[in-house]
Protein backbone atom coordinates (compact mmCIF):
# COMPACT_ATOMS: atom_id res chain seq x y z
CA UNK A 1 0.00 0.00 0.00
CA UNK A 2 1.55 3.39 -1.12
CA UNK A 3 1.53 6.16 1.75
CA UNK A 4 0.38 9.56 1.29
CA UNK A 5 3.45 11.93 0.66
CA UNK A 6 4.64 14.58 3.17
CA UNK A 7 3.86 16.83 0.75
CA UNK A 8 0.21 16.44 0.81
CA UNK A 9 0.15 15.94 4.72
CA UNK A 10 1.68 19.10 6.09
CA UNK A 11 -0.58 21.43 4.88
CA UNK A 12 -3.22 20.02 6.71
CA UNK A 13 -1.32 19.56 10.20
CA UNK A 14 0.11 22.72 9.54
CA UNK A 15 -3.48 24.59 9.56
CA UNK A 16 -4.63 22.20 12.32
CA UNK A 17 -1.73 23.13 14.70
CA UNK A 18 -2.45 27.09 13.50
CA UNK A 19 -5.78 26.79 14.45
CA UNK A 20 -5.30 25.27 17.90
CA UNK A 21 -2.03 27.96 18.91
CA UNK A 22 -4.34 30.54 18.36
CA UNK A 23 -3.45 34.44 18.04
CA UNK A 24 -0.88 34.17 20.71
CA UNK A 25 0.34 30.88 21.33
CA UNK A 26 -0.03 27.74 24.30
CA UNK A 27 -0.51 29.55 27.02
CA UNK A 28 -0.47 26.81 29.03
CA UNK A 29 2.83 25.29 27.35
CA UNK A 30 4.67 29.18 28.65
CA UNK A 31 4.98 27.69 32.44
CA UNK A 32 7.54 25.04 30.99
CA UNK A 33 10.73 25.65 31.58
CA UNK A 34 12.26 26.49 27.94
CA UNK A 35 14.68 23.97 28.68
CA UNK A 36 12.67 21.02 29.31
CA UNK A 37 12.64 17.64 27.66
CA UNK A 38 10.03 15.27 27.29
CA UNK A 39 9.96 11.37 25.90
CA UNK A 40 6.18 10.42 25.66
CA UNK A 41 4.55 6.86 23.70
CA UNK A 42 1.37 7.07 22.08
CA UNK A 43 -0.15 4.29 22.75
CA UNK A 44 -4.39 2.47 22.02
CA UNK A 45 -6.13 2.24 24.62
CA UNK A 46 -8.83 0.09 22.66
CA UNK A 47 -7.80 -2.38 19.91
CA UNK A 48 -8.51 -1.23 15.99
CA UNK A 49 -6.29 -0.66 13.04
CA UNK A 50 -4.17 2.10 12.68
CA UNK A 51 -3.93 5.09 10.15
CA UNK A 52 -2.49 8.50 9.75
CA UNK A 53 1.23 7.81 11.76
CA UNK A 54 2.56 10.62 9.53
CA UNK A 55 0.21 13.06 10.66
CA UNK A 56 1.24 12.68 14.43
CA UNK A 57 4.94 12.84 13.43
CA UNK A 58 4.49 15.82 11.05
CA UNK A 59 2.80 17.36 14.04
CA UNK A 60 5.43 16.95 16.93
CA UNK A 61 8.15 18.16 13.79
CA UNK A 62 6.16 21.53 12.83
CA UNK A 63 7.11 22.75 16.19
CA UNK A 64 10.59 21.28 16.69
CA UNK A 65 12.27 20.48 13.73
CA UNK A 66 14.64 18.27 15.92
CA UNK A 67 12.13 16.18 17.49
CA UNK A 68 13.14 12.79 17.42
CA UNK A 69 9.51 10.32 16.54
CA UNK A 70 10.19 6.52 15.98
CA UNK A 71 7.00 4.59 15.15
CA UNK A 72 7.11 1.00 16.29
CA UNK A 73 3.76 -0.10 13.98
CA UNK A 74 3.04 0.76 10.32
CA UNK A 75 -0.28 2.23 8.99
CA UNK A 76 -2.47 -0.74 8.44
CA UNK A 77 -1.21 -2.82 11.57
CA UNK A 78 -3.74 -4.18 13.69
CA UNK A 79 -3.24 -2.67 17.31
CA UNK A 80 -4.42 -3.99 20.72
CA UNK A 81 -5.25 -2.25 23.98
CA UNK A 82 -1.55 -0.73 25.66
CA UNK A 83 -0.11 -1.34 22.27
CA UNK A 84 2.52 1.50 21.85
CA UNK A 85 2.35 2.80 18.22
CA UNK A 86 5.21 5.59 18.43
CA UNK A 87 7.11 7.59 20.59
CA UNK A 88 8.51 11.06 20.40
CA UNK A 89 11.24 13.06 22.25
CA UNK A 90 11.79 16.75 22.25
CA UNK A 91 11.02 19.98 24.36
CA UNK A 92 8.35 19.52 26.42
CA UNK A 93 6.68 22.51 24.95
CA UNK A 94 6.65 21.29 21.76
CA UNK A 95 5.14 17.91 22.43
CA UNK A 96 2.26 19.13 24.73
CA UNK A 97 1.42 22.20 22.00
CA UNK A 98 1.09 19.37 19.14
CA UNK A 99 -0.28 16.91 21.42
CA UNK A 100 -4.10 16.88 20.66
CA UNK A 101 -3.45 18.13 17.14
CA UNK A 102 -1.85 14.51 16.55
CA UNK A 103 -4.22 12.37 18.45
CA UNK A 104 -6.97 13.86 16.66
CA UNK A 105 -5.77 13.01 13.47
CA UNK A 106 -4.41 9.88 14.32
CA UNK A 107 -7.21 8.72 15.99
CA UNK A 108 -9.48 10.04 13.37
CA UNK A 109 -7.87 7.90 11.08
CA UNK A 110 -7.46 4.99 13.12
CA UNK A 111 -11.20 4.95 13.28
CA UNK A 112 -12.05 5.29 9.98
CA UNK A 113 -9.74 2.12 9.00
CA UNK A 114 -10.83 0.46 12.39
CA UNK A 115 -14.44 0.13 10.60
CA UNK A 116 -13.62 -0.01 7.25
CA UNK A 117 -11.62 -3.16 8.54
CA UNK A 118 -14.86 -4.27 10.25
CA UNK A 119 -17.13 -4.15 7.05
CA UNK A 120 -13.95 -6.04 5.01
CA UNK A 121 -13.84 -9.10 7.65
CA UNK A 122 -17.81 -9.01 7.39
CA UNK A 123 -17.56 -10.00 3.91
CA UNK A 124 -15.02 -12.52 3.65
CA UNK A 125 -15.20 -14.94 1.66
CA UNK A 126 -17.10 -13.53 -0.91
CA UNK A 127 -15.82 -11.53 -3.84
CA UNK A 128 -17.38 -8.40 -2.81
CA UNK A 129 -14.86 -5.13 -1.90
CA UNK A 130 -16.18 -2.79 0.26
CA UNK A 131 -15.37 0.99 -1.01
CA UNK A 132 -15.92 4.61 0.15
CA UNK A 133 -17.58 7.55 -1.05
CA UNK A 134 -16.93 10.89 -0.96
CA UNK A 135 -18.90 11.68 2.69
CA UNK A 136 -15.93 13.28 4.27
CA UNK A 137 -14.56 16.11 6.12
CA UNK A 138 -14.17 18.85 4.00
CA UNK A 139 -10.36 19.26 3.57
CA UNK A 140 -9.18 15.76 5.19
CA UNK A 141 -10.96 13.68 2.12
CA UNK A 142 -7.30 12.43 0.81
CA UNK A 143 -6.26 11.81 4.31
CA UNK A 144 -9.61 9.83 5.28
CA UNK A 145 -9.06 7.70 1.80
CA UNK A 146 -6.12 7.09 2.44
CA UNK A 147 -6.97 5.41 5.94
CA UNK A 148 -9.84 3.50 4.20
CA UNK A 149 -7.22 1.61 2.54
CA UNK A 150 -5.18 0.96 5.68
CA UNK A 151 -8.43 -0.49 6.56
CA UNK A 152 -8.16 -2.90 3.47
CA UNK A 153 -11.26 -1.34 1.43
CA UNK A 154 -10.89 0.86 -2.28
CA UNK A 155 -11.22 4.12 -2.60
CA UNK A 156 -14.05 4.97 -4.84
CA UNK A 157 -13.93 8.38 -6.84
CA UNK A 158 -11.89 11.25 -5.19
CA UNK A 159 -13.88 14.18 -6.77
CA UNK A 160 -16.19 15.35 -9.52
CA UNK A 161 -13.42 15.30 -12.06
CA UNK A 162 -12.15 11.24 -11.53
CA UNK A 163 -15.36 9.90 -13.60
CA UNK A 164 -18.88 10.59 -14.67
CA UNK A 165 -21.17 9.21 -11.84
CA UNK A 166 -24.49 9.14 -13.01
CA UNK A 167 -27.10 9.67 -9.83
CA UNK A 168 -30.94 10.03 -10.05
CA UNK A 169 -30.89 13.53 -10.05
CA UNK A 170 -29.02 14.01 -13.08
CA UNK A 171 -30.99 11.19 -14.30
CA UNK A 172 -34.01 13.49 -13.46
CA UNK A 173 -32.67 16.98 -14.87
CA UNK A 174 -31.68 14.66 -18.15
CA UNK A 175 -34.85 13.79 -18.61
CA UNK A 176 -34.50 9.42 -18.17
CA UNK A 177 -31.23 6.96 -18.02
CA UNK A 178 -31.04 6.65 -21.73
CA UNK A 179 -30.45 10.35 -22.25
CA UNK A 180 -28.30 10.68 -19.59
CA UNK A 181 -25.99 7.41 -20.76
CA UNK A 182 -26.22 8.92 -24.54
CA UNK A 183 -25.06 12.01 -22.79
CA UNK A 184 -22.19 10.68 -20.99
CA UNK A 185 -20.93 9.09 -23.99
CA UNK A 186 -20.52 12.16 -26.30
CA UNK A 187 -18.45 13.85 -23.70
CA UNK A 188 -16.35 11.09 -21.89
CA UNK A 189 -12.51 10.76 -22.83
CA UNK A 190 -11.21 7.25 -23.55
CA UNK A 191 -10.12 6.89 -20.34
CA UNK A 192 -12.79 8.24 -18.40
CA UNK A 193 -14.93 5.49 -16.60
CA UNK A 194 -18.60 6.08 -16.47
CA UNK A 195 -21.21 4.90 -13.62
CA UNK A 196 -24.76 5.31 -13.18
CA UNK A 197 -27.25 4.50 -10.51
CA UNK A 198 -30.38 3.30 -10.93
CA UNK A 199 -33.51 2.60 -8.57
CA UNK A 200 -35.27 -0.20 -10.09
CA UNK A 201 -35.00 -3.53 -11.94
CA UNK A 202 -36.47 -0.99 -14.86
CA UNK A 203 -33.99 1.10 -14.65
CA UNK A 204 -31.24 -1.64 -14.37
CA UNK A 205 -32.31 -3.46 -17.76
CA UNK A 206 -32.35 0.39 -19.44
CA UNK A 207 -28.86 1.28 -18.25
CA UNK A 208 -27.23 -2.55 -19.19
CA UNK A 209 -28.08 -1.79 -22.66
CA UNK A 210 -25.52 1.12 -23.19
CA UNK A 211 -22.86 -0.93 -20.77
CA UNK A 212 -21.11 1.43 -18.59
CA UNK A 213 -18.39 0.31 -16.76
CA UNK A 214 -20.30 0.09 -13.29
CA UNK A 215 -24.16 0.11 -12.27
CA UNK A 216 -24.73 1.40 -9.24
CA UNK A 217 -27.96 -0.66 -7.17
CA UNK A 218 -29.78 2.06 -5.20
CA UNK A 219 -31.50 0.85 -2.14
CA UNK A 220 -31.90 -2.66 -3.62
CA UNK A 221 -33.74 -5.17 -2.10
CA UNK A 222 -31.75 -8.74 -1.49
CA UNK A 223 -33.67 -10.31 -4.03
CA UNK A 224 -33.52 -7.64 -6.85
CA UNK A 225 -29.85 -7.04 -6.34
CA UNK A 226 -29.44 -11.14 -7.10
CA UNK A 227 -31.59 -10.66 -9.73
CA UNK A 228 -29.51 -7.67 -11.51
CA UNK A 229 -26.03 -10.12 -10.72
CA UNK A 230 -28.10 -12.59 -12.64
CA UNK A 231 -29.60 -10.70 -15.70
CA UNK A 232 -25.81 -8.99 -15.76
CA UNK A 233 -23.79 -11.87 -16.20
CA UNK A 234 -20.63 -9.99 -15.20
CA UNK A 235 -21.11 -7.73 -18.45
CA UNK A 236 -20.45 -4.90 -16.02
CA UNK A 237 -19.14 -3.85 -12.62
CA UNK A 238 -22.18 -3.75 -10.20
CA UNK A 239 -21.95 -2.21 -7.25
CA UNK A 240 -24.94 -2.19 -4.55
CA UNK A 241 -25.23 1.15 -2.30
CA UNK A 242 -28.07 2.35 0.39
CA UNK A 243 -29.22 0.87 3.54
CA UNK A 244 -25.43 -0.74 4.21
CA UNK A 245 -24.42 -1.86 7.67
CA UNK A 246 -22.44 -4.08 9.72
CA UNK A 247 -25.61 -6.28 10.02
CA UNK A 248 -26.53 -6.30 6.61
CA UNK A 249 -23.22 -6.09 4.38
CA UNK A 250 -22.59 -9.73 5.00
CA UNK A 251 -26.21 -10.26 3.10
CA UNK A 252 -25.55 -7.87 0.53
CA UNK A 253 -21.94 -9.52 -0.61
CA UNK A 254 -23.51 -12.84 -0.91
CA UNK A 255 -25.79 -11.95 -3.36
CA UNK A 256 -23.14 -11.46 -5.87
CA UNK A 257 -22.37 -7.90 -6.05
CA UNK A 258 -18.64 -6.59 -7.12
CA UNK A 259 -18.44 -3.41 -4.84
CA UNK A 260 -20.35 -1.97 -1.92
CA UNK A 261 -20.32 1.52 -1.14
CA UNK A 262 -20.82 2.73 2.28
CA UNK A 263 -20.80 6.26 3.33
CA UNK A 264 -20.62 5.15 7.11
CA UNK A 265 -16.74 4.55 6.49
CA UNK A 266 -15.73 8.10 6.55
CA UNK A 267 -18.92 9.93 8.35
CA UNK A 268 -19.65 8.19 11.14
CA UNK A 269 -16.84 6.35 11.95
CA UNK A 270 -16.15 6.54 15.63
CA UNK A 271 -12.61 8.05 16.95
CA UNK A 272 -10.17 5.22 18.06
CA UNK A 273 -8.64 6.23 21.18
CA UNK A 274 -5.04 6.84 21.61
CA UNK A 275 -3.47 8.65 24.32
CA UNK A 276 -0.28 10.47 25.00
CA UNK A 277 2.05 9.21 28.29
CA UNK A 278 5.24 10.64 29.58
CA UNK A 279 7.74 7.93 30.72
Amino acid sequence: MLSLPDLLIRPIVEQALAEDLGRGGDLTAALIPAEETLTAVLAARRPGRVAGIACARLAFAALDPNAQFEARLADGDAVAAGDVIAWVSSDARSVLSAERTALNLLGRLSGIATLTAAYVAAVKGTDAVIVDTRKTTPGLRALEKFAVRCGGGVNHRFGLDDAILIKDNHVAACGGVTQALERARHVAGHLTPIEVEVDTLDQFDEALAFAPDVIMLDNFTLPDLAEAVRRCQGRVRLEASGGVSLDTVAAIAATGVDAISVGALTHSAPVLDIGLDAV
